[in-house]
């Protein structure tokens, strides 16, 4: 069988699909899958094992042009199955452009009708962990083909591998950036592209950073996309002790490599946390105006207030903030050095 799977559009919603990914295989072990994402996801999957082919694509300004250009070579690869994680509207028409024969996904946005098996939105989505959400596509289909359900029934994997080969270019890029690889690295992501709000404070990353550096000896250093470098930058002008600025510098190939070699990772709720986590890369997540009930890292430490206007699920903080400022440097920093504690090979 010949089984396309159209992937999310966030690199953290990418690393929660790899449970379900890995169960496709195992249900289709001898049958072909092609991941169909955006480009950016190739630095995630590369050296994946439960995928055979990535087909990458990029948005033009028209859906719709981007929509008919996909479908052709849909119907060029001859799919069986389409497998739909994102609820759009958009990615069902492509499947049925693409005219592959049997289109499972969500029936939700109106979409049911270019669906073949529509699935119910289950009334447990906003209870559960994301990752049993796409789990639970799976699932029917598994009943579909086999009348079998082991899909829920099995522990959930969703760890990623990083290949050697990157691993050696990710030190390389670290020296030349004058990070001493004989100590351990710390990375931080201090930023968030989508929620100004998911930001613990650039001066309580400061602190954290002073408190690794002068008590710890560690490297500190910070990455992150090319629209987070102003936070990188007030982190470090506010910083007694200068972090390694990679902030903007690395792709997401890259900087999956390098996270898959640090010792640990503090970032806020954002993709990169769920890639470390995926790569077994020890990882503390501050968590405010987001649910770490549904969308934490798995394997990832969790750091949060209980505070009574949380989660908000709010971009922008209307008040005072108080899910963040009241989580300190010292709280950060104990869990920090108790998770360092650890030695981690690298």
């Amino acid at each position: 069988m010949n089984i396309v799977v159209r992937g999310t559009n966030w690199v953290g919603d990418a690393v929660m699909t790899i449970p379900a990914l890995r169960e496709l295989r195992r249900i289709f072990p001898d049958s072909k899958i092609t991941l169909h994402t955006r480009s950016w996801a190739n630095g995630i999957f590369q050296d994946a094992d439960f995928i055979d082919e990535i087909l990458t694509f990029e948005r033009e300004k028209s859906a719709f042009k981007t929509v008919l250009a996909q479908a052709k070579i849909w119907r060029e690869n001859g799919f069986d199955l389409a497998v739909l994680f994102p609820n759009s509207f958009e990615s069902a028409l492509l499947a049925k452009l693409g005219k592959v024969p049997v289109r499972f996904g969500y029936a939700k946005d109106g979409r049911s009708v270019f669906l073949t098996d529509a699935v119910k939105i289950p009334d447990w989505k906003n209870e559960k962990h994301e990752i049993f959400y796409y789990l639970n596509l799976v699932a029917e289909i598994e009943k579909k083909y086999f009348g079998t359900a082991m899909v829920l029934e099995n522990e959930p994997r969703f760890e990623l591998k990083v290949s050697a080969e990157r691993k050696a270019k990710a030190r390389k890029m670290l020296a030349e950036n004058d990070v001493d690889l004989s100590k351990k690295i710390v990375a931080f992501v201090a930023g968030s592209t989508n929620s100004r709000a998911k930001r613990w404070l650039a001066e309580s990353y400061a602190a954290l950073n002073d408190k690794i550096q002068t008590e710890l000896n560690i490297n500190v250093i910070l990455i992150g996309a090319k629209d987070e470098l102003d936070v990188s930058l007030e982190v470090f002008e506010k910083s007694q002790i200068k972090p390694i600025i990679l902030t903007g510098k690395t792709n997401l190939e890259e900087a999956t490599a390098i996270l898959s070699i640090c010792d640990l990772l503090v970032s806020n709720d954002t993709g990169p946390a769920h890639i470390a986590a995926a790569l077994e890369t020890k990882t503390l997540v501050i968590f405010g105006p987001t649910n770490p009930q549904t969308t934490r890292p798995l394997n990832a430490g969790i750091i949060s207030q209980d505070v009574e206007c949380s989660p908000c699920m709010l971009r922008d903080c209307p008040i005072d903030h108080r899910c963040m400022t009241r989580i300190s440097a010292q709280e950060v920093f104990a869990k920090a050095k108790e998770e360092l504690s650890t030695d981690k090979h690298r």
